[in-house]
C-alpha cells in the first residue's frame, strides 16, 4: 500500500513527489502518513487475495477472533477494513511507529502473547512476526521467504503458494504488442533506400531501445492509472489493476525498464541516447499531466510517433526531409484522433457523458472530422513529395507511387468508420497492423514501394 498510495497521490498531484521527500526525512511513518493524506485510495476496488479473504471468513465462522495488523498507515488500514467488514481489530502505522518486522511481532506479543495468535504474511519483513506465531502461513511469497521461513518454523509453516502466473504477467505488463509501434524507426531507411548491414543494425539498436523506453513508460501509465483502470470493463484485468503484479513489483519495473532502454540507445551513440530521452520525458509528461487536458493529449500522442521515425533518423545518421517529417505529424494526428475517437463511441455504449480526459460524447463528430481532414493532408503532402525532383531521381518508376495514394485515402475513411461504430478495442495503430483488411492496404503499398524501387 505504500506504492499504492504513492503512485496515486503522484497521478492526481505532481507536488506528492515532494511531499514524499519530506515525508520520508522524517521518517518511514511520516513518509506513509504524508502520502495517504494525499491519496484517494478507494478499498472496494482493491484487488484483494480470496484464499486469504476466505480463510478469515472461515476462522471468524469458527469462533475465533481476527485482527488486521499492518505496515500500512493506519488510516488507510482502517478503511480497508471497514470495507471488508472481516476483522475486529486494526492496527496500522502511526507517526510514533512504523507497524513491520519486528515491531509488528513485539505489538503481537504484547497483544496476544507469543504463541497466542496465528499469522498470515506474505515476505520477509514477517520473519520476526512468524516467529512468534503458533502456525505461520505464507502467501505468494518467494521461494527464499518460504526456505527461511521453513528453517525457523520447524514444520510449522503453511505455504499458499503463487498460482505461477507472474512472469506471464510482468511479460503481459511490458505490452510487447505495443512495440510494433516501434518499426516506425526503419521508415527513414525505406525512403532513403538505405538496407546495408550498418544501417540495419543502427535501426534494430533504435527499435530495441524504443521498445524497453516505451515499456517503461507502459508500466508508469499502469501504476498513475490505477483506480481508473480498475474501473474500466478492459484495463482491470491489466496486470497491476487485477493484483497480479503489485505496485511495489511495478515501481522496480519501470526504472529497470528505462535504464535498459538508454544503455541500448547508447550502444548506437549519444544522440540516440538523447532522442530516447526525450521521448521517455515526453511520455512521462504525458502520463503525469498531459494526458489529461483535451487536446493537448492528441497533439502529444502524434509527437510522440513523430519521435519514433526521428530516433530512426538519428540511428542510421540520415537526415530527415521536411516532408517526411509532414506527412508524419498529419498521420499520426489523425491516428490520435481516431483512438479518442474509439474511446468516445465506448463511453457513448457505456452510458457515461465525459471520459477521464474531458471529452464529451458530443466531441464524437469533431473528432471524426479532425482524424478525416489531418489524414487526408498526409496523403497530398505525400503526394507533393513524391512529385519532388529528388523522389524522381531516387525511384526508378515513381509513378508507381501514386497508387499509394488512394489506398492510404481508402485506410483513412475506413479507419474512421470503424472507430465510429466502436469496433476498434485497441491502440489504431495496432488495429491496423493486425485487421485483415488494413493488412492488405498496406501489403499493396509495400508492393507498390518495392515496384517504384526496382522497375
Amino acid at each position: 500500500m505504500l506504492h499504492e498510495s504513492f503512485w496515486n497521490a503522484v497521478a492526481r498531484d505532481a507536488g506528492a513527489f515532494g511531499a514524499a521527500a519530506r515525508g520520508l526525512a522524517r521518517g518511514k511513518p511520516a513518509l506513509k502518513a504524508a502520502l495517504a493524506a494525499r491519496a484517494e485510495i478507494v478499498p472496494a476496488t482493491l484487488p484483494y487475495e480470496p484464499r486469504v479473504v476466505a480463510r478469515i471468513e472461515a476462522w471468524r465462522a469458527a469462533g475465533g477472533r481476527t485482527a488486521l495488523v499492518t505496515a500500512t498507515d493506519a488510516r488507510l488500514a482502517e478503511a480497508i477494513a471497514g470495507h471488508l467488514g472481516l476483522f475486529d481489530e486494526v492496527h496500522g502505522t502511526t507517526d510514533a511507529r512504523n507497524l513491520k518486522g519486528v515491531a509488528k511481532a513485539e505489538l503481537l506479543a504484547a497483544r496476544f502473547g507469543v504463541g497466542g495468535y496465528d499469522y498470515i504474511g506474505d515476505s520477509a519483513a514477517d520473519l520476526p512476526v512468524w516467529a512468534g506465531a503458533a502456525r505461520a502461513i505464507s502467501v505468494d511469497a518467494s521461494a527464499d521467504v518460504r526456505r527461511r521461513l521453513d528453517a525457523q518454523g520447524a514444520g510449522r509453516a503453511e505455504h499458499l503458494l503463487p498460482d505461477g502466473g507472474r512472469r506471464g504477467a510482468m511479460v503481459q505488463a511490458l505490452r510487447p504488442r505495443q512495440w510494433v509501434k516501434n518499426v516506425l524507426v526503419f521508415v527513414p531507411m525505406v525512403a532513403d533506400l538505405a538496407f546495408d548491414l550498418a544501417t540495419l543494425a543502427g535501426a534494430l539498436l533504435a527499435f530495441v531501445a524504443l521498445s524497453l523506453t516505451a515499456s517503461a513508460g507502459y508500466v508508469l501509465n499502469d501504476l498513475l492509472d490505477l483506480s481508473d483502470d480498475r474501473s474500466h470493463p478492459r484495463k482491470r484485468h491489466r496486470p497491476f489493476a487485477s493484483g497480479a503484479l503489485s505496485a511495489a513489483t511495478g515501481t522496480w519495473m519501470f526504472p529497470a525498464l528505462l535504464a535498459g532502454g538508454l544503455v541500448v540507445a547508447m550502444l548506437d551513440g549519444p544522440l540516440l541516447m538523447a532522442v530516447v530521452a526525450l521521448y521517455f520525458l515526453a511520455t512521462m509528461a504525458y502520463s503525469v499531466k498531459l494526458k489529461r487536458h483535451t487536446m493537448v493529449d492528441i497533439c502529444m500522442l502524434a509527437t510522440l510517433f513523430t519521435l519514433r521515425i526521428i530516433a530512426g533518423g538519428v540511428a542510421i545518421g540520415v537526415e530527415l526531409s521536411v516532408w517526411l517529417l509532414a506527412v508524419s505529424m498529419f498521420m499520426f494526428f489523425a491516428l490520435a484522433a481516431v483512438k479518442r475517437l474509439a474511446e468516445l463511441t465506448d463511453v457513448q455504449a457505456s452510458g457515461r457523458a465525459v471520459t477521464r480526459r474531458g471529452y464529451r460524447v458530443e466531441d464524437r463528430g469533431v473528432l471524426s472530422q479532425m482524424a478525416v481532414s489531418s489524414g487526408y493532408l498526409s496523403v497530398l503532402v505525400l503526394a507533393l513529395y513524391i512529385d519532388e525532383p529528388v523522389v524522381q531521381e531516387k525511384f526508378g518508376t515513381p509513378w508507381m507511387l501514386w497508387a499509394v495514394c488512394p489506398l492510404l485515402i481508402f485506410w483513412i475513411s475506413r479507419m474512421v468508420m470503424v472507430a465510429a461504430r466502436g469496433e476498434m478495442h485497441d491502440d489504431p495503430l495496432v488495429w491496423a497492423l493486425e485487421n485483415g483488411t488494413s493488412r492488405k492496404v498496406m501489403g499493396l503499398t509495400g508492393i507498390f514501394v518495392a515496384l517504384a524501387v526496382l522497375l
